[in-house]
């Protein structure tokens, strides 16, 4: 309930800012986004790489990367399994000649 009052409050004020006529450079001014990627400019712990340039160290690798290579891997591994437990059961089927 306090954060739908809280947004309401944020909205009415943002339209009152808005609103309300101000030089032609002033409003401009306003309409420019102030916090643009804050986050991503405090770096905590060393750079994350490509996992191509790190291959053996697993724990630099961007989110992303790692991800990838490891469905990969489980997709690979689940794959692998399977073709080696099913090829046991494979029934070879002789051709019929045809009788003349």
């Amino acid at each position: 309930m306090a954060t739908l009052a809280a947004a309401a409050a944020r909205r009415a004020t943002t339209m009152i800012r808005i609103s309300t006529p101000r030089p032609p450079a002033q409003a401009a001014a306003s309409l420019i986004q102030r916090r643009g990627l804050a986050g991503s400019a405090d770096h905590h712990g060393p750079p994350k790489v490509n996992c191509w340039k790190e291959p053996t160290n697993p724990g630099n690798w961007k989110e992303e990367h790692f991800v990838i290579v490891s469905l990969t891997g489980w997709g690979l591994l689940f794959y692998g399994g399977y073709k080696f437990f099913t090829r046991g059961g494979k029934k070879e089927e002789k051709p019929v000649e045809a009788a003349k």
